[in-house]
């Protein structure tokens, strides 16, 4: 944008209704349901999934925001994608139920099997020949897994150390927790 442009000139949209003041802050009620959208963007979910989530997050005692990171996180297709084996979760709920995965040892084509800690994450040997893995090696060295993964290049496998835990969310869980909360 250079020094001319109208945007940088006017602090308001463009057109006749640009300056009336119609555009307001969105509410607490708007703020909640735009993380909560974001959230359910964010991991791929549908809203049903999502409320039953936040629902066995609330039956717990104690932080419910950090219940619903842990069970969103817990996800297999989320695991996956942590441990570095798909670009985006999109396409590791793809991997998963394509049949590409194996938990301890058993082929697992449901992308919202829940992750429990001493589960050996795996992709199966029939999956170890296709194109969409074949640099997969190389991005592995690069990647860097959280800590409650322990991923073995060499076998493309990782095993759940302990419970999933992020420091870091695109979104508020609170605002989330607080929305079903009303």
């Amino acid at each position: 944008m250079g020094p001319k442009c109208p945007l940088l000139k006017r602090n308001f949209p463009p057109g006749q209704h640009g300056s009336s003041g119609k555009h307001k802050k969105p509410s607490s009620y708007g703020r909640q349901l735009a993380e909560k959208q974001e959230a359910k963007r964010h991991y791929g979910l549908r809203e049903r999934q999502f409320a039953n989530y936040v629902a066995e997050a609330a039956r717990k005692t104690g932080d419910t925001s950090k219940y619903l990171i842990n069970y969103l996180e817990a996800r297999l297709d989320n695991a996956v994608y942590r441990m570095g084996f798909a670009p985006s979760r999109s396409m590791a709920r793809q991997i998963v139920s394509h049949g590409h995965i194996t938990v301890n040892g058993k082929k697992l084509d449901i992308a919202s099997y829940r992750v429990k800690v001493g589960d050996e994450i795996a992709l199966s040997a029939k999956a170890k020949g296709k194109k969409v893995f074949e640099n997969l090696a190389e991005k592995l060295a690069k990647y860097e897994a959280p800590s409650w993964l322990h991923v073995d290049t060499s076998k493309f496998a990782a095993k759940v150390l302990n419970t999933p835990t992020v420091e870091v969310v695109p979104f508020n869980p609170k605002a989330i927790v607080e929305f079903y909360s009303r």
